[in-house]
């Protein structure tokens, strides 16, 4: 029977007191709050440093250990196929929930009082949304190229095609997946040594979002918050809800599986920070290294939930703010444009809000100077955004790999039930 730890010594205990003493230097101490950017920005840094090393050595290793070839294709078409849906699905939900909350009516906002130099630098360069634009920026200009970028989908394809590679060596290519998998181990090692950190980033990351925007500062935008906070919690708990039920599992129990992942998410605005821990997670549940490496980290680019359910609630918020009128036609190229620029953004704090700029810019009747709008506040909702998105894509990477039958829902449940049941990990635990 394992021991029960010291409260304090508990990880996620530790990152919720982390959050509550940051939320209070800043909004006490708002120049302390915001000097602790930098304790933020290097947990998320070094996070990041290993994403892309650790995605590499399990997609290779999972690939190159599969005999049968058409299994990863076969996962692959599936994941897009379940990407594709449930995405498009929250950029719909956005929609009519702006439609029937109607956050923006009643501001009128003048776009003419706001200065478009503000958001300047947010503003995409043409052509950076198209479809055909976003599939060549996967492929790297150079082997290490998707390496030194960090860039999630570059890194998954060389992993891939390695895979592929391996898998065709024989008994030479055995030694090398082997090797690789040594590899992984030690990588998985020096996470569990960064993720002890976690309490540090997060009160820093906290400290610096409160002291430098502030609760005050809000005003009238906290309707939209609250809003979007509510529309992303009702798509957790009934969509993800719904589709986690008919795969035989409890999306509650699977929240509280990963509550240490989840605090770390909320402390740090970005759900890169917690890749390669969920994805050991989800190893634990059963599911094999191969569908976690391929769905997961696909996710963070085609399966950003929390991110498609902003993008369009914030289009017709500004819509409404500025009382301009969007035809049904032009809510349509709204949301067939969002399908497409909505790919390809990674978990970083941020990227959502540069990422509605660009779907901005084909709604000439909606002044692109009113994003100064959300300027303030975007902070705030990127926390909501980075929690769905993980929380999505856990999902996803456990119904398909039910989908593909390589996972029983008894295992499933069993598997939930039993983390219930344990004590909670440490710091030093493994996966945490």
């Amino acid at each position: 029977m394992a021991t029960r730890r010291p409260w304090y010594a508990v990880l996620y205990v530790q990152v919720l007191v982390a959050i509550v003493l940051g939320s209070l230097v800043g909004h006490f101490f708002p120049k302390t709050g915001i000097a602790l950017k930098p304790l933020g920005d290097g947990f998320v840094a070094l996070i990041k440093m290993m994403i892309a090393p650790v995605i590499f050595c399990i997609v290779v290793s999972g690939i190159a250990s599969v005999r049968d070839m058409k299994k990863v294709g076969r996962v692959g078409l599936k994941t897009l196929i379940y990407f594709e849906i449930m995405s498009t699905l929250a950029l719909v939900v956005g929609m009519l929930v702006a439609h029937v909350v109607q956050p923006g009516v009643g501001l009128n906002i003048d776009p003419a009082t706001l200065d478009p130099k503000i958001i300047s630098t947010y503003v995409p360069q043409s052509g950076e949304y198209g479809f055909v634009t976003r599939l060549l920026t996967i492929i790297p200009d150079t082997f290490v190229g998707g390496f030194v970028h960090g860039d999630v989908l570059q890194v998954l394809l060389l992993a891939i095609l390695t895979g592929f590679a391996i898998s065709q060596l024989g008994a030479f290519g055995e030694g090398i997946t082997r090797a690789v998998g040594a590899a992984g181990k030690v990588f998985f090692g020096i996470i569990r040594m960064i993720t002890k950190a976690a309490p540090v980033g997060a009160f820093g990351a906290i400290g610096f979002t409160v002291g430098k925007y502030s609760i005050a500062s809000l005003s009238n935008l906290v309707y939209l918050i609250g809003t979007f906070y509510l529309t992303a919690l009702l798509f957790v708990l009934l969509g993800l809800g719904l589709v986690a039920w008919l795969a035989g599992f409890s999306i509650l129990r699977f929240i509280v599986f990963i509550k240490d992942e989840l605090l770390i998410v909320l402390g740090t605005s970005s759900s890169e920070t917690v890749l390669p821990a969920m994805m050991q997670k989800l190893e634990r549940l059963g599911i094999p290294p191969t569908t976690v490496g391929l769905v997961f980290p696909t996710g963070y680019s085609f399966n950003t939930d929390g991110t498609n359910i902003y993008l369009t609630l914030c289009v017709l918020f500004l819509a409404q703010a500025t009382n301009t009128h969007l035809t049904w036609a032009e809510e349509l190229r709204v949301l067939l444009f969002a399908m497409i620029a909505s790919k390809g953004a990674s978990g970083v704090s941020g990227t959502g809000f540069v990422t509605l700029a660009g779907i901005l810019s084909v709604v000439p009747q909606i002044p692109i100077q009113v994003l100064a709008l959300l300027l303030g506040i975007d902070k705030f909702m990127s926390e909501c955004r980075a929690l769905t998105n993980v929380v999505g894509n856990g999902v996803a990477t456990i119904v398909v790999s039910r989908w593909e039958g390589e996972l029983k829902k008894e295992t499933v449940r069993d598997a939930l039930a039993h983390a219930a049941s344990q004590p909670p990990r440490t710091a030093g635990d493994d996966g945490a």
